[in-house]
């Protein structure tokens, strides 16, 4: 059931074939433990795409199961990096859960994403 990248301001969500819906429902109550967080904050799309891909090379070395992903809030304009972001995550195949975090842990600011253990 993989959901795809939604546009301007719908909450980022998905999850990879195969897996439970449970999964997801499990990520978007804050069920795992944050392991690890990066803030995308001042950064231009390509500058994020490649912080984005380097965080996730290091969580799956480390072998992390859940990390927050800060793409902040585009007040007024266009949310360039949270439009931008489901895409890049959706084409890591290390990525098999994604939602937009609880309020305690940013809200529609920030990302969980759980990773294969």
């Amino acid at each position: 059931m993989a959901s795809s990248p939604p546009e301007g301001g719908e909450p980022l969500k998905f999850l990879r074939d195969g897996h439970s819906p449970d999964l997801l429902r499990e990520l978007r109550r804050g069920h795992w433990r944050v392991e690890d967080e990066l803030d995308l904050h001042g950064m231009s799309r390509v500058q994020a795409e490649h912080a984005v891909g380097d965080f996730l090379d290091e969580a799956a070395a480390q072998r992390l199961r859940c990390v927050c992903i800060v793409h902040g809030r585009a007040l007024g304009r266009e949310p360039v990096l949270k439009n931008n972001l489901g895409g890049w995550l959706t084409a890591r195949g290390e990525v098999l859960a994604f939602s937009q975090a609880p309020s305690p842990q940013g809200g529609a600011g920030a990302v969980l994403v759980l990773l294969k253990s």
